[in-house]
């Protein structure tokens, strides 16, 4: 007999890769000289945040699909703008870097996010220094250097760019730790929509003026409404089906996704962009770093299952996950329970306008067993 619920949760995992892996290539070829050209990644992540913070904004205040959260001047002058403006540049710099290099060594170096993450958790006392971590993060580095010396259009402009996207939202991802989990503030992606978006939106503003809107005033530029408008949507489904996703998995089952997602992209950027040559260097070095992820991974959820019983498997996760009353853990912290670890390098695709959520709302919950319901 076929578990229904375990091929829904198939499904949304399946939907969250292509819609993740779709956003990228969409972006890559939104942006890139050679295919639509439309060289204003500012401008582009400026339509991103407008639309997602206008839909936001009808589902909490008109459709009532969610209830906004008590939000004083204080919280959002002390936690969400700063945040804003992280997640802005993070935005800013990751889709610039789309203009230089190829979105196979996008995806390579991104597999530096952990890294980024932990040094700079280390560094605010969110996270503590620990010998096994460490020699992880130095594997995942030495893979990532093989993997850039092996790159054939190696560009020093757009790795700079990346690589202070990466810095960016690692930054972003500690403030959300130490400020919203410091003031009891949780947000699911929804409410994170709706108050983080605006702010980006203002952030990217100053920097439009300065750097795009001269050239658009001078170029010919395309817009076409139906290529943005679907692009911006993609990036809104994605940010949906992240909410599905972690409403009905566990970290295991998250981590695998993620993983098997950077593969995929690897692979259909080839396809989609010829251009895009991997050399068996990039294999050899990637996969040296990905065995860095994988084991950091590894010792996350093991921390974060350590008071518990041995691992199931990864179908008897889902099972179970689906089955068992999700408690409102705080996703954000990696360290505390299970449900803390989903780290946002997996989930949290920077192309999507999206804040990692530290709570399940009642709203998902309902959401995803109607969904079960209906099956």
């Amino acid at each position: 007999m076929i578990n229904k619920a375990l091929v829904l949760t198939y499904f949304y995992l399946f939907i969250y890769i292509s819609l993740s892996s779709g956003v990228i290539l969409y972006n890559k070829w939104v942006l890139s000289p050679k295919y639509f050209n439309f060289p204003f990644p500012i401008t582009l992540t400026m339509i991103h945040m407008a639309f997602s913070g206008i839909v936001a904004f009808f589902l909490i205040r008109v459709f009532k699909v969610v209830a906004p959260v008590k939000m004083t001047f204080e919280i959002y002058a002390t936690c969400v703008i700063p945040i804003s403006a992280f997640f802005a540049s993070s935005l800013w710099f990751g889709n610039t870097a789309y203009l230089h290099i190829s979105v196979a060594f996008i995806q390579m170096l991104k597999a530096l996010m952990p890294v980024a993450t932990f040094f700079m958790g280390v560094m605010c006392g969110t996270d503590k220094p620990r010998c096994d971590v460490f020699l992880n993060m130095v594997l995942v580095s030495v893979g990532v250097v093989i993997s850039s010396y092996g790159e054939i259009h190696f560009n020093i402009v757009g790795t700079v760019y990346q690589v202070t996207g990466i810095l960016a939202e690692a930054l972003r991802l500690v403030l959300t730790q130490v400020l919203l989990q410091k003031k009891g503030l949780t947000l699911n992606p929804i409410t994170s929509l709706y108050y983080i978006a605006p702010c980006s939106f203002v952030f990217l503003f100053v920097p439009w003026c300065l750097l795009e809107k001269p050239g658009m005033e001078v170029s010919q530029i395309q817009f076409n409404f139906w290529i943005f408008f679907s692009n911006a949507l993609c990036a809104l489904a994605l940010n949906l089906s992240i909410f599905l996703v972690i409403g009905r998995t566990g970290a295991v089952t998250v981590r695998v996704a993620g993983v098997l997602k950077d593969w995929i992209l690897i692979a259909l950027s080839t396809v989609v962009f010829p251009e895009s040559t991997i050399t068996g260097l990039n294999i050899i070095g990637y996969a040296i770093a990905l065995c860095g992820v994988v084991t950091y991974n590894w010792i996350k959820v093991k921390d974060g299952r350590a008071p518990q019983l041995p691992s199931d498997s990864i179908p008897e996760r889902l099972t179970k996950d689906w089955k068992l009353e999700k408690k409102p853990s705080a996703i954000i912290n990696n360290d505390t329970n299970v449900g803390s670890n989903f780290n946002s390098s997996e989930l949290n695709d920077e192309e999507a306008p999206l804040i990692s959520s530290s709570r399940l709302s009642h709203f998902g919950r309902q959401l995803s067993n109607s969904s079960s319901q209906r099956s």
